[in-house]
């Protein structure tokens, strides 16, 4: 079995969504002995999305088809994916995947983490070896921290490392995200020494709509001007909404950024900002999801 780039248009029948999600709040609570840390943190999903399609194959290989810059295969997270879910199955077939990359790296939004949750979720049914949900978010732990919020597929107050998760009810939402032209590697803004590591803990009926903060924001912020300079540009256009109206405006950074998002009641609210984003920079808007598109598909 072997990765490869796949140029095959067969076969390719349908789109599975793999959805991004942002940090309502993050605050690292603790380290542990192995250099990871204790987190918490409330995620939502949102429809913004990459895009994967499948195909079967008989012979056991995994190949796959995107368009990853600097992203060898076997370091691939949907390869990884379908490697793992052969090894542990003891499946013999195999597939040929193809990844539509829509989220920005090191963007914040979990791309790399809902492709492989996707690959997992798409594969578990297609090639019917029938592992429930929470098998999947066990054995899918080592590809990343959030892998396993994107398999428990609802909106989550989540601790430990990410994996402690319980599901919350939340309201309707609109967001507007900018994208600063950076990728921000995670495992350097978790290096770095000014980081908060002692944020006292909550239970997940302590948060409210605007509570808490964005722990790592203010390391990305001394590092990356472009993220400093979104911040900014949001908290100043957010206040001049307000001023106009439009109700209270929650902005933050996501995960590890580089993406900052302001939370908006109303969806003219976050299409206001859109009309005022500066000509040349990247962003969007987005609607709060209530579950994963494809919750159904595991019990």
């Amino acid at each position: 079995m072997s990765a490869e780039i796949f140029h095959d248009d067969q076969a390719f029948l349908r789109v599975w969504p793999a959805p991004a999600k942002l940090n309502l709040f993050l605050h690292v609570t603790g380290r542990r002995a192995d250099g990871y840390h204790f987190l918490q943190t409330l995620f939502r999903l949102i429809d913004l999305e990459d895009r994967l399609a499948f195909s079967l194959r008989e012979d056991g290989e995994v190949r796959v088809e995107s368009d990853l810059p600097g992203v060898s295969l076997e370091d691939h997270l949907c390869f990884r994916a379908a490697r793992l879910l052969q090894e542990v199955t003891g499946v013999r077939r195999g597939v040929s995947i193809r990844l539509t990359k829509n989220l920005p790296l090191g963007g914040g939004l979990g791309g790399g983490s809902s492709d492989a949750a996707t690959t997992l979720l798409a594969l578990n049914a297609l090639w019917q070896t029938g592992l429930s949900r929470s098998r999947l978010r066990e054995i899918a732990l080592p590809l990343g921290a959030d892998v396993p919020f994107f398999l428990f597929g609802e909106n989550a107050f989540a601790e430990g490392v990410g994996e402690r998760l319980r599901a919350v009810s939340l309201p309707e939402r609109w967001y507007f995200l900018v994208f600063p032209p950076v990728c921000v590697p995670t495992a350097s803004i978790f290096r770095a020494p000014e980081l908060p590591r002692r944020t006292p803990p909550v239970r997940a009926e302590d948060w409210f709509p605007g509570f808490g903060r964005n722990d790592l924001e203010a390391a990305v912020v001394a590092r990356y001007p472009p993220v400093a300079e979104a911040l900014r540009w949001l908290g100043e256009t957010a206040r001049a909404l307000e001023a106009e109206g439009c109700g209270n405006i929650i902005c933050r950074m996501s995960g590890s950024g580089a993406t900052v998002f302001a939370e908006c009641a109303e969806e003219l609210t976050a299409r206001a900002f859109l009309a005022r984003l500066p000509g040349d920079w990247r962003g969007g808007v987005a609607r709060g999801l209530t579950r994963h598109p494809l919750f159904s598909l595991a019990s």
